[in-house]
């Protein structure tokens, strides 16, 4: 018997079996399938860069204007320059982990039908292993609306397609209704999903569903071609009113002690959680740590944020262009070596604003590391300032401990504001909507400054400020016609220098990968993909 192997009936012999499977599900954002050093089941040559979260996050902002790199690779080439195939490693690695997490979950959801668990025994785990259901049935939620934002039209996997016939391609307006019809069966009142605070963070709750279902609304005629602005906002109200928290100083959200901190259980909805010694990874948060290190940075400050000035890890990839940088308003930034503390002077006092141009010029180019501007959104440092990254201590710490952020109240305050505007000719008229811009900007420190009347069109660069690298850019910019606009540049847009491209409708989506393709006689390429095969 192979109890590791919950694909097998023989796995489930105690209710621990039940959560070490449960466990295994929401451990596969992070997950590399890692046998040997350098080894993993997608055949990268770079386990680290086959990590779904690392890549989710690089389709998403890559593809923008917030994040760009200088390493050369050539799927990180094609994100920044608009030109990806079916063959994009970024692409490969999110379709190929969300469609084998989909299975891992259908096979769960066959494991622990009410029969199968009465045929062992187990009668008295029933009402627990229902609740364990909810959360997988969540889990499959969230990888198939990542599938449908990403990739439009899927496969859509179910447990009777388990050793049977290859999956049908379901439509993006139909996966839309399907994924409302699941989620709301999960918060209906007679749902086992789990009430917030009834299961340990960052295990999903009801919380979590809701702030998926304000995050499809959001975007609903995107996805489907009507809008449902109205839904957007009972959604996020119902997440708004669970007892989620605005967290105080910002910073700390993605400090290396976020879970130990209390920050991210007051404010995250749903979280990858990330440690350095049970869940180590080169992906999520310590890509961001790693590589916004170029040599410069780490001599002057790579203590002062945790890292060894000798040993760090030293990658030097990722930078953001000028232009993004300007949305946070600096007037400049400075580096005051005698102190070694890492200053900022600004024209407002943005505390979400991250950033150095130390050793670079501030116009990126993608063929040299000193080169735009760095980001210090993530970093060594715990909460107290203290160093999270101990070479003492147990663990490697190269290895980043941050948990990263899927859905957080910030989100939902914002989802709900935008769509108040949207359905008031474009002008907030809310008063809850305005309290909550107004506690957004306080914690930023930028009160001041919000606007008197706000419009749609301002969310666009205060979510450009409040979720920097956290995976909404994309969708923001096609939500309010601005990704394929040449109206609207960016460095390297369609491969063009000062970003004045017009892109192509179809790079909305993404293209269904070819390996995929090729097994799957169900499936046809996404629309102005036909030969990228």
């Amino acid at each position: 018997m192979n109890e590791t192997d919950f694909t097998s009936e023989n796995a489930y012999q105690n209710e621990s079996s039940y959560l070490n499977a449960l466990a295994y599900i929401n451990g596969y954002y992070m997950l590399v399938g890692q046998t040997d050093p350098g080894e993993n089941d997608l055949g990268f040559s770079d386990s680290g860069q086959s990590e779904f979260f690392r890549q989710w996050i690089n389709l998403n902002e890559m593809s923008c204007d917030a994040l760009k790199c200088v390493w050369g690779d050539s799927y990180l080439s094609e994100l920044q320059n608009n030109s990806w195939s079916s063959t994009n490693d970024a692409c490969v690695a999110v379709y190929t982990r969300a469609v084998k997490a989909i299975a891992l979950v259908n096979e769960f959801l066959l494991q622990t039908e009410d029969d199968k668990i009465r045929s062992r025994g187990q009668e008295k785990i029933l009402q627990t292993i229902a609740g364990y259901r909810a959360e997988a049935r969540f889990h499959r939620a969230l990888f198939f609306y990542i599938l449908m934002d990403e990739f439009g039209n899927p496969p859509f996997p179910m447990p009777e397609n388990i050793g049977g016939d290859n999956p049908e391609q379901i439509q993006r307006a139909d996966l839309f209704k399907w994924l409302e019809e699941e989620l709301l069966d999960l918060v209906s009142d007679e749902s086992a999903m789990p009430e917030k605070g009834a299961v340990p963070y960052p295990r999903p709750t009801k919380g979590s569903c809701w702030a998926l279902l304000s995050r499809m609304y959001l975007n609903a005629e995107v996805y489907t071609g009507t809008a449902r602005w109205e839904d957007c906002k009972k959604a996020s109200k119902k997440v708004i009113d669970m007892g989620y928290k605005i967290h105080t100083p910002y910073a700390d959200l993605f400090r290396q002690d976020n879970s130990e901190s209390g920050a991210a259980e007051e404010e995250f909805i749903f979280a990858v959680a990330y440690d350095r010694v049970s869940t180590q990874s080169w992906g999520g948060s310590t890509t961001f740590n790693s590589a916004s290190l170029n040599e410069d940075a780490n001599k002057a400050i790579g203590a002062e944020f945790g890292f060894s000035k000798v040993n760090a890890e030293n990658w030097a990839g990722y930078h953001v262009p000028a232009a993004y940088v300007e949305f946070f308003n600096l007037q400049e930034v400075e580096w005051n070596n005698s102190s070694n503390t890492f200053g900022y002077n600004r024209q407002t006092s943005d505390q979400r604003a991250f950033f150095t141009n130390l050793g670079c010029t501030e116009t990126f180019s993608p063929s040299s590391q000193a080169t735009g501007w760095l980001c210090w959104k993530w970093h060594g440092l715990n909460h107290d300032g203290s160093y999270a990254h101990d070479e003492s201590t147990a663990g490697n710490w190269k290895l980043s401990s941050t948990d990263m952020p899927v859905f957080r109240l910030a989100e939902m305050y914002l989802n709900y504001a935008e769509a108040d505007a949207r359905m008031n000719n474009g002008t907030v008229t809310d008063g809850l909507a305005k309290g909550y811009v107004k506690e957004l900007r306080e914690r930023a420190g930028v009160s001041a400054s919000t606007p008197a009347i706000i419009t749609t069109d301002w969310f666009l660069e205060e979510r450009a400020r409040e979720f920097m690298w956290e995976g909404h850019r994309r969708v923001d910019l096609i939500r309010f016609g601005k990704f394929t606009s040449s109206d609207f540049p960016w460095a390297y847009k369609g491969g063009i220098e000062n970003g004045s491209a017009q892109l192509s409708d179809h790079l909305k989506i993404y293209p269904l990968i070819s390996s995929d393709l090729s097994v799957n006689k169900n499936l046809k390429q996404n629309p102005g993909y036909e030969q990228s095969k």
